[in-house]
C-alpha cells in the first residue's frame, strides 16, 4: 500500500489560537491540503499559542526563538512589527536560526515529499538552506516581494525563487517581477477565502436602511490606506457610517484623525467578522503603495466581503483590479485619491439599486476565489512537484 504523500508547510503569520484576529488564510489552505496529504505546519511561537496542536488531522508545530517576555516578532506581520519597533530587529537572526533547526528536524523526522513555503523571506530562504533537496513550492503574498526591490535582499530573493520548483503569486504584476528574478514556473494563484462562514449573509437585501454602512477590515498600517478612507469620509454625505475592524501600529494616530461617528471595533474572530460583514452595505479596500514600496497582493478580507454579498469599493491596483470588475462586481477608484473615493461612496449611497446589483455580482465572483476552488488548484500543483 502506497503511503500518503507528506507536505511540510512553513509560515510566519499563523493564528496562535481561535479568534485571536490573526489572518487565517495560511491555516485555511493548509486544512484543504491536509485532506489530500499528510500535512505538518511549522510556525514561530506567538503569545498564547500552544507548542503543538492538531486540528482536523493537520499537525502544527511551533518553535521558540527568543526569551518569552520579548518574543513577539511573529505576532502579526513581521515587516510591520519591525517598522513599529526597530528593537525587534534583535529577534530576526534568532528566528532564522531556530526556524532553520525546526525545518531540519521536521525533514529528518517527518520526511516530507514537498515543502510549501509561504513568503520568500524568511520561510523560502530558510527552506532553501535547511532542505535543499526537497522540492519546494514558494508562495509570495506581496509584502515579501514588494518591500525588497533593491540591494542585497533582491539578490536573496532571486536565489530563493530560482531554487523553487514552482512559485505562486497573487497577481499578474507580481508574476512579472518573480519572472524577472529568474523563476521558471510561475502561477497566478491567490490565497483562497474561506467563504463558508459568510455565504449565508449574501442573500441579505443590502442598502435598505437610510444610513449607508461602510466597513473597513485590515491591519492599521500604511499600505491598507485607512487614512485615505478617513479623509474621504469627511467629504461624503451625512448618512454614511464607518466601522473599522482590525488593529495595528497606526491605530492611535488614525483614531485621532477619524471624523466623529467612526467606530473602531478592534480585532474580531471569524464569527464576529461574519456579523460585521452582515451589517455592512459596502466594504472599502482603499489600499495604497507604502513609502517602502510595500503593497497588497490581493487582500483576503476583500474576498470574504465579496463572498458575504457586500458591495466593494477598491483601489485600482494590481490584484484588487483583477478580482473586482469595475462597475460589475464593485467600483474601482484611483489609489490614494480621497476625492474619487468619496465620489464612489456617494454614488452607492444615492443609487441603492446599483449597490444591490454590485453586491449580488460580488458574491458570485467570489466563488472563483473560494478556499475549496483554490485549494484544489494548490493540491494539483503540489502533486505535480513530487
Amino acid at each position: 500500500m502506497n503511503r500518503i504523500p507528506r507536505l511540510l508547510v512553513l509560515a510566519s503569520t499563523y493564528p496562535g489560537r481561535e479568534g485571536d484576529g490573526t489572518p487565517a488564510f495560511v491555516r485555511d489552505l493548509a486544512l484543504q491540503e491536509s485532506q489530500r496529504f499528510d500535512t505538518m505546519v511549522i510556525a514561530p511561537r506567538v503569545p498564547g499559542s500552544p507548542a503543538r496542536e492538531e486540528h482536523d488531522g493537520l499537525q502544527v508545530r511551533r518553535f521558540r526563538y527568543f526569551p518569552r517576555r520579548w518574543e513577539d516578532l511573529a505576532d502579526g506581520a513581521i515587516l510591520e512589527n519591525l517598522r513599529a519597533r526597530p528593537s525587534r530587529w534583535l529577534q530576526v537572526l534568532p528566528l532564522l536560526f531556530f526556524e532553520f533547526w525546526a525545518v531540519r528536524r521536521a525533514v529528518r523526522e517527518f520526511r516530507p515529499d514537498v515543502i510549501h513555503a509561504h513568503w520568500i523571506i524568511p520561510q523560502g530562504f530558510v527552506a532553501a538552506l535547511a532542505a535543499p533537496r526537497v522540492p519546494r513550492l514558494l508562495t509570495t503574498l506581496g509584502g515579501d516581494l514588494y518591500a525588497f526591490r533593491r540591494g542585497p535582499m533582491r539578490r536573496v530573493q532571486g536565489w530563493v525563487v530560482r531554487g523553487s520548483a514552482a512559485v505562486t503569486v497573487m497577481n499578474e504584476e507580481m508574476a512579472r517581477i518573480v519572472t524577472d528574478l529568474g523563476a521558471t514556473d510561475v502561477r497566478v494563484l491567490p490565497m483562497g477565502a474561506d467563504l463558508g462562514a459568510f455565504r449565508h449573509h449574501a442573500a441579505r437585501d443590502r442598502g435598505q436602511e437610510p444610513e449607508l454602512c461602510l466597513l473597513f477590515v485590515g491591519r492599521m498600517v500604511e499600505k491598507k490606506g485607512l487614512a485615505v478612507l478617513l479623509d474621504a469620509l469627511a467629504r461624503t454625505g451625512p448618512a454614511v457610517r464607518l466601522t473599522v475592524v482590525g488593529d495595528g501600529p497606526l491605530r492611535a494616530e488614525l483614531e485621532q484623525r477619524a471624523p466623529d461617528g467612526v467606530v473602531f471595533a478592534g480585532q474580531l474572530g471569524r464569527s464576529g467578522l461574519a456579523a460585521a460583514y452582515a451589517r455592512a452595505d459596502v466594504v472599502v479596500a482603499p489600499s495604497v503603495e507604502a513609502a517602502s514600496g510595500d503593497k497588497d497582493g490581493l487582500p483576503v478580507a476583500m474576498l470574504e466581503a465579496m463572498g458575504s454579498g457586500c458591495a466593494v469599493i477598491a483601489s485600482d491596483l494590481p490584484g484588487l483590479n483583477e478580482a473586482v470588475v469595475d462597475g460589475v462586481s464593485g467600483l474601482l477608484t484611483p489609489s490614494g485619491d480621497p476625492a474619487a473615493l468619496a465620489a464612489a461612496i456617494d454614488k452607492l449611497d444615492q443609487d441603492r439599486d446599483l449597490l444591490r446589483r454590485l453586491a449580488h455580482a460580488a458574491a458570485e465572483r467570489a466563488e472563483n476565489y473560494s478556499i475549496e476552488a483554490t485549494g484544489d488548484r494548490y493540491v494539483e500543483l503540489i502533486r505535480s512537484l513530487r
